[in-house]
């Protein structure tokens, strides 16, 4: 069995672009094995430094992927292209 694809979300406290951003990732993923998490920026100073208020960000295997909007189509495009590799 493959391994999952890890999305990771950086998101911060009363963010609602980062609830949107969950919610487009929810709906795309339950076509796919894929671990989802989720990071709160605040809790890391080096994160904090890094993306200030340029949330939500999304990652994929660990590359970003998305800043702001996650687009469904380009998700379900990502997310095909790594499933076809065989990751």
């Amino acid at each position: 069995m493959p391994l999952p694809i890890s999305i990771e979300i950086l998101t911060r406290k009363d963010c609602s672009l980062c609830e949107t951003a969950k919610e487009v990732i929810d709906k795309v993923i339950r076509d796919y094995f894929v671990t989802l998490k989720m990071t709160d920026i605040e809790s890391s100073p080096e994160l904090l430094k890094e993306f200030g208020e340029k949330i939500p960000v999304v990652r994929i295997e660990g590359e970003t992927s998305f800043v702001y909007k996650v687009h469904p189509t380009t998700l379900r495009n990502k997310l095909d292209r790594i499933v076809k590799s065989g990751m």
